[in-house]
Protein backbone atom coordinates (compact mmCIF):
# COMPACT_ATOMS: atom_id res chain seq x y z
CA UNK A 1 0.00 0.00 0.00
CA UNK A 2 1.30 3.41 -0.99
CA UNK A 3 1.56 6.10 1.69
CA UNK A 4 0.39 9.58 0.70
CA UNK A 5 0.86 12.90 2.48
CA UNK A 6 -1.84 14.40 0.28
CA UNK A 7 -4.39 13.05 -2.17
CA UNK A 8 -6.36 15.09 -4.65
CA UNK A 9 -9.65 14.19 -6.24
CA UNK A 10 -12.48 15.64 -8.26
CA UNK A 11 -15.91 14.95 -9.66
CA UNK A 12 -16.40 13.74 -13.23
CA UNK A 13 -16.57 17.25 -14.72
CA UNK A 14 -13.93 18.78 -12.44
CA UNK A 15 -16.19 21.53 -11.08
CA UNK A 16 -15.61 20.30 -7.52
CA UNK A 17 -12.16 19.24 -6.34
CA UNK A 18 -10.98 18.04 -2.96
CA UNK A 19 -7.53 17.92 -1.40
CA UNK A 20 -7.03 15.73 1.67
CA UNK A 21 -3.88 16.22 3.72
CA UNK A 22 -2.94 13.27 5.90
CA UNK A 23 -5.44 10.89 4.32
CA UNK A 24 -6.38 7.72 6.12
CA UNK A 25 -4.76 4.76 4.33
CA UNK A 26 -8.02 2.84 4.79
CA UNK A 27 -11.57 3.42 3.63
CA UNK A 28 -14.74 2.65 5.57
CA UNK A 29 -17.47 0.90 3.63
CA UNK A 30 -21.13 1.59 4.38
CA UNK A 31 -23.59 -1.01 3.13
CA UNK A 32 -26.80 0.73 4.33
CA UNK A 33 -29.81 0.98 2.05
CA UNK A 34 -29.50 4.79 1.78
CA UNK A 35 -25.88 4.56 0.59
CA UNK A 36 -26.88 1.83 -1.86
CA UNK A 37 -29.64 4.05 -3.30
CA UNK A 38 -27.32 7.06 -3.35
CA UNK A 39 -24.48 5.43 -5.26
CA UNK A 40 -25.82 2.18 -6.66
CA UNK A 41 -23.71 0.00 -4.36
CA UNK A 42 -21.91 0.69 -1.08
CA UNK A 43 -20.38 4.00 -0.02
CA UNK A 44 -16.59 4.03 0.32
CA UNK A 45 -15.63 6.79 2.78
CA UNK A 46 -12.26 8.54 2.53
CA UNK A 47 -11.20 10.71 5.45
CA UNK A 48 -8.08 12.53 6.54
CA UNK A 49 -6.66 15.17 8.84
CA UNK A 50 -7.39 18.28 6.75
CA UNK A 51 -9.77 18.63 3.82
CA UNK A 52 -10.07 21.49 1.35
CA UNK A 53 -12.97 21.68 -1.10
CA UNK A 54 -12.73 23.91 -4.14
CA UNK A 55 -15.83 24.67 -6.18
CA UNK A 56 -18.16 23.94 -3.28
CA UNK A 57 -20.69 26.32 -4.88
CA UNK A 58 -21.17 23.61 -7.53
CA UNK A 59 -22.26 21.10 -4.87
CA UNK A 60 -25.88 20.40 -4.01
CA UNK A 61 -26.49 19.22 -0.45
CA UNK A 62 -29.35 16.87 0.37
CA UNK A 63 -30.48 16.21 3.95
CA UNK A 64 -30.96 12.44 3.79
CA UNK A 65 -31.94 11.89 7.44
CA UNK A 66 -32.21 13.66 10.78
CA UNK A 67 -28.52 13.06 11.35
CA UNK A 68 -26.88 13.15 7.91
CA UNK A 69 -26.52 15.03 4.66
CA UNK A 70 -25.03 14.00 1.35
CA UNK A 71 -23.70 16.12 -1.47
CA UNK A 72 -23.32 15.73 -5.21
CA UNK A 73 -22.05 17.89 -8.08
CA UNK A 74 -24.83 19.98 -9.64
CA UNK A 75 -23.23 19.65 -13.08
CA UNK A 76 -22.21 16.00 -13.47
CA UNK A 77 -24.02 14.33 -10.55
CA UNK A 78 -20.93 12.76 -8.97
CA UNK A 79 -21.41 11.84 -5.31
CA UNK A 80 -19.08 13.99 -3.24
CA UNK A 81 -19.45 13.66 0.52
CA UNK A 82 -21.39 12.42 3.50
CA UNK A 83 -21.63 14.66 6.58
CA UNK A 84 -22.56 13.26 9.99
CA UNK A 85 -24.47 16.22 11.44
CA UNK A 86 -23.94 15.55 15.18
CA UNK A 87 -20.18 16.05 14.74
CA UNK A 88 -20.00 17.94 11.44
CA UNK A 89 -17.46 15.40 10.20
CA UNK A 90 -17.35 14.80 6.46
CA UNK A 91 -16.10 11.82 4.55
CA UNK A 92 -15.60 11.93 0.81
CA UNK A 93 -16.34 9.33 -1.81
CA UNK A 94 -13.08 7.39 -2.14
CA UNK A 95 -13.73 6.98 -5.86
CA UNK A 96 -12.98 10.67 -6.36
CA UNK A 97 -9.30 10.06 -5.52
CA UNK A 98 -6.93 8.09 -7.73
CA UNK A 99 -4.57 7.99 -4.73
CA UNK A 100 -6.99 5.90 -2.67
CA UNK A 101 -7.52 3.06 -5.14
CA UNK A 102 -5.09 0.73 -3.35
CA UNK A 103 -6.15 1.57 0.21
CA UNK A 104 -7.35 -1.24 2.45
CA UNK A 105 -10.83 -1.56 3.91
CA UNK A 106 -10.89 -0.37 7.53
CA UNK A 107 -14.31 -1.84 8.27
CA UNK A 108 -17.78 -2.38 6.84
CA UNK A 109 -20.86 -0.99 8.55
CA UNK A 110 -24.55 -1.80 8.16
CA UNK A 111 -23.58 -5.20 6.78
CA UNK A 112 -27.04 -6.55 7.55
CA UNK A 113 -28.38 -4.25 4.78
CA UNK A 114 -25.80 -5.26 2.14
CA UNK A 115 -27.02 -6.49 -1.23
CA UNK A 116 -26.05 -10.10 -1.92
CA UNK A 117 -24.15 -8.97 -5.02
CA UNK A 118 -22.14 -6.43 -3.03
CA UNK A 119 -20.17 -8.62 -0.61
CA UNK A 120 -16.52 -7.74 -0.06
CA UNK A 121 -13.80 -10.27 0.62
CA UNK A 122 -11.19 -9.67 3.26
CA UNK A 123 -10.54 -9.99 6.93
CA UNK A 124 -11.77 -6.64 8.26
CA UNK A 125 -14.29 -5.74 10.97
CA UNK A 126 -17.97 -5.89 10.03
CA UNK A 127 -20.80 -4.27 12.01
CA UNK A 128 -24.56 -4.51 11.66
CA UNK A 129 -26.71 -1.39 11.76
CA UNK A 130 -27.76 -2.12 15.34
CA UNK A 131 -24.10 -2.37 16.38
CA UNK A 132 -23.24 0.93 14.68
CA UNK A 133 -26.19 2.75 16.31
CA UNK A 134 -25.39 1.26 19.73
CA UNK A 135 -21.76 2.36 19.40
CA UNK A 136 -22.83 5.90 18.44
CA UNK A 137 -25.32 6.09 21.34
CA UNK A 138 -22.65 4.89 23.76
CA UNK A 139 -20.47 7.77 22.49
CA UNK A 140 -23.26 10.21 23.34
CA UNK A 141 -24.97 10.73 19.97
CA UNK A 142 -28.73 10.84 19.87
CA UNK A 143 -30.94 9.79 16.96
CA UNK A 144 -34.49 11.01 16.68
Amino acid sequence: MEVHDTIEGHCLCGAVSIVIEGPSAEVEICQCSMCRRWGGAFYSAQTGKQMTVRGEEHAKVYRSSEWAERAFCRTCGSNLWFRFLPTGNRSFSAGLFDGSRRFAVEKEIFTDEAADWCCLAGDHPRQTGAEVIAEAKAAGFTFD
